[in-house]
């Protein structure tokens, strides 16, 4: 029989990585200084940063908190949980670099923004998957403290399928609109602020 992984090592290694790449996000946020216009004019033109930076440290912020809630609820993990857990941190830390890419090209309009809005969608939706993918497993081989009821379950599903699909459209509205796909994923940011899915003794587990 597999011996469980220390659920301690995995928790604090990917704290170590949200705080990180929750971090990175402020390095985009800057000015040109004296010489480059206005204070005023500067700080307006960098309004896609700002905009970028706050749905990535919201989205950031809420995988956190629900990783938090979920591995309360998990005593012990195998290795395919700590490789699931590995493939959404992979998402987490590209969210800095995706999120600087597109508030770059914003700015410039055209083909480039749409492409850099579709790739910012793409890697909130890879973080979406990654994490359902680890709830699902770990709910699915019953590795909580107390199993989810079905219905649960099903619960649980449903809003995962909310933020995935969400994603998947705002992937496909950003060749035709990039503001308009950042709206969206500044939506289901939004959405999994006030939006719960609950386990069997944890309330604190959405999932963007």
């Amino acid at each position: 029989m597999e011996a469980p992984v220390d659920r301690g090592r995995l928790e604090a290694f990917s704290d170590g990585v949200f705080a990180v790449a929750i971090t990175l996000l402020a390095l985009n946020l800057a000015v040109a200084g004296p010489g480059h216009g206005s204070l005023a004019h500067q700080l307006t033109h960098q309004w896609p940063a700002y905009v970028a930076y706050a749905i990535s440290f919201f989205t950031i912020g809420i995988i956190w908190v629900n990783h938090h809630a979920l591995f309360r609820t998990v005593p012990n993990v195998d290795r395919a949980v700590v490789f699931l857990n590995l493939l959404l941190l992979f998402f987490v830390v590209a969210i800095p670099f995706a999120t600087a890419t597109m508030a770059t090209y914003l700015r410039q309009g055209g083909a480039d923004a749409r492409l850099a809005t579709a790739v910012f969608a793409g890697v909130f939706e890879g973080m979406s998957l990654a994490f359902g993918g680890v709830f699902l497993y770990v709910v699915g081989h019953r590795l909580v403290a107390v199993p989810l009821t079905p219905a649960m379950a099903r619960a649980a599903t449903a809003r995962f399928t909310v933020g995935n699909a969400a994603y998947l459209v705002a992937i496909a509205v950003a060749f035709v609109s990039a503001p308009a796909a950042l709206a969206i994923t500044g939506a289901v940011a939004i959405y999994y602020v006030f939006e719960r899915t609950p386990t069997a003794t944890e309330p604190d587990t959405p999932s963007p």
